[in-house]
């Protein structure tokens, strides 16, 4: 007799699964510092190397790589992606329904990779 295991579904934030407090702000933060650490392996930077362009020491880098993001706002982690050479757009569009939401990701395909909103 197989034995039948139980799960929940998702919501799609695992943050919000866990009960964590501002877990639209938490998904989006740890979207952003993914596409940091892509860039860092892309470029093949040490810690120390880019932290230097970064304008933080090494210690922060390995926080951030490491998605210890509790000292990083998104500000500051756009900012990073400047660094980096990365443009970072927000537009503002009316909202498809009377809730509007922000989208973070790599592409403009629509696809809402981190979100924050209602």
């Amino acid at each position: 007799m197989k034995k039948k295991i139980e799960y929940e579904e998702s919501s799609g934030n695992v943050f919000a699964d866990l009960g964590l407090p501002n877990p639209e702000e938490a998904l989006a933060k740890a979207e952003v510092a993914r596409q940091i650490g892509k860039i860092i392996k892309k470029r093949r930077l040490s810690q120390t190397k880019a932290a230097k362009i970064l304008h933080i020491d090494q210690p922060k880098v390995s926080a951030l790589l490491h998605g210890y993001l509790t000292g990083f706002s998104l500000e500051r982690l756009f900012r990073f992606l400047n660094d980096l050479g990365q443009d970072v757009n927000i537009a503002i569009t009316p909202a498809k329904s009377n809730h509007g939401f922000t989208r973070i990701g790599e592409s403009y395909s629509g696809a809402r990779i981190a979100a924050l909103g209602k």
